[in-house]
C-alpha cells in the first residue's frame, strides 16, 4: 500500500543502521514487522501463567484424543 508520510530523518536515520536496511522503505517495513511482533507477543505473555496445571503431556493428550475417538464411534449412527 503506497502512502505518504513525514518521518523525522534522525529517527529514520537510526532505523537504517538499527535494522542494517540499504533503502528507507526496508527500514519501515522492517521497524514495522518488529513492532508487530512485539506487539503479538505481548499479548501471548497476558496467557502466561493461566493454566492451573500447566500445559497436558503428550500422554495426556493422546488418551483424551483416544476417548473422544471411543465415544464418538459409540454414538448411535442416524
Amino acid at each position: 500500500m503506497k502512502t505518504t508520510i513525514d518521518i523525522p530523518e534522525n529517527e529514520l536515520r537510526d532505523a537504517m543502521r538499527f535494522t542494517r536496511a540499504t533503502t528507507k522503505r526496508e527500514a519501515v517495513v522492517k521497524i514495522l514487522e518488529e513492532f508487530n511482533r512485539r506487539r503479538r507477543m505481548a499479548e501471548l505473555v497476558k496467557y502466561s501463567g493461566t493454566f492451573s496445571e500447566g500445559f497436558p503431556t503428550n500422554d495426556e493428550i493422546e488418551a483424551i484424543d483416544a476417548k473422544r475417538d471411543r465415544d464418538a464411534n459409540a454414538r448411535p449412527r442416524r
